[in-house]
């Protein structure tokens, strides 16, 4: 690890403008010092903002606003997380260890690179450490690989669970960059696919800082489930995940919301998916269907076409615990 120099920023204020070149935000550091113990991330100062952000869960008719330092472990047992956003929950108690989720910041889980192999391992080519040097995963080992919404630049996938959660909920990021405006971006939008500049794993401006997470009001509470397939029960990335939500009336689907993680750059939604559901009786024929509306054209590599399968499978059995 380099050598670098501390400040703890006191508000947003003095967090913005003690940020420079060189310079990297750090709440609970989780995933920053692994990459810098790595000599993956080799910033000059560190900003600690871990007084300067909010760490209050605010609700309201409209939904739920997340602050960025809330730690993972305090949204699992909010109130009114579990009582009308329990996917949130019931996501984060299926990542990491306790010991990650007491340290772990929401915006922090938010900002997680992406997990290959190869992007830890700095004797090997990697587009996302080192663009243009070409991608180690591609005809390598490619076993925990996307399946989709990959380039010929880069197949890593999204690790967050709350991510996929967060998607599956349309969420919004709220953040305030570098001349204190305020913007909210919306949370599809905020991870990228990696294209040709893997290096870059969200849109989030350079120099600015996430404030919270915003959750519309949904009808989503009490038919929703979350299922994560990984090599062990415990501290793992899925192999695949699929956040999945209903919205029921009189054995009728209103409307449906489907995410997964492990099979895409960012937290991918399945829309085509989800319309097919919307009116449809929650039956075991139309959960099929929808998860085989999922994985068509799916084009996985040549470790990973077991992915498929599972994917398959797993997206039935998150609608059908859903309305069990």
């Amino acid at each position: 690890m380099r050598p670098f120099t501390f400040n703890k920023a006191e508000s947003v204020t003095k967090a913005l403008s003690g940020k420079r070149e060189a310079a990297q935000y750090i709440a609970g550091g989780t995933n920053l010092l692994d990459l810098m113990k790595k000599h993956i991330a080799q910033p000059e100062s560190l900003v600690d903002v871990t007084t300067a952000l909010s760490n209050k869960i605010e609700s309201d008719k409209n939904g739920i606003r997340i602050g960025a330092m809330v730690r993972n472990s305090a949204l699992t047992v909010d109130k009114n997380i579990l009582d009308d956003f329990p996917l949130i929950a019931k996501a984060i108690l299926t990542g990491a260890s306790p010991q990650i989720r007491n340290m772990a910041s929401t915006g922090g889980n938010i900002l997680q690179r992406t997990r290959c192999p190869y992007f830890y391992d700095v004797t090997a080519p990697c587009n996302k450490r080192n663009p243009g040097s070409g991608c180690s995963a591609i005809k390598g080992d490619n076993r925990m690989s996307a399946i989709i919404g990959y380039s010929d630049q880069c197949v890593a996938v999204h690790p967050s669970d709350m991510c996929v959660a967060l998607a599956a909920l349309d969420a919004s990021v709220e953040i305030i960059d570098k001349d204190q405006k305020k913007k909210s971006i919306l949370f599809k939008d905020f991870h990228r696919l990696p294209g040709d500049t893997p290096h870059l794993d969200n849109n989030l401006p350079d120099g600015a800082l996430i404030q919270s997470i915003e959750i519309p009001q949904n009808a989503f509470a009490k038919n929703c489930a979350y299922l994560k397939i990984r090599d062990r029960d415990s501290y793992a990335f899925a192999l695949v995940s699929v956040a999945a939500a209903l919205e029921l009336s009189g054995g009728k689907i209103r409307a449906a919301r489907l995410a997964s993680g492990g099979v895409a750059h960012k937290p991918w939604r399945w829309y085509e998916a989800e319309d097919f559901l919307k009116g449809k009786e929650a039956t075991l024929a139309n959960f099929e269907e929808a998860a085989e509306i999922a994985v068509k054209g799916i084009k996985p590599l040549s470790s990973n076409g077991y992915k498929v399968s599972m994917l398959r499978g797993a997206i039935v059995t998150a609608l059908e615990e859903c309305v069990n």
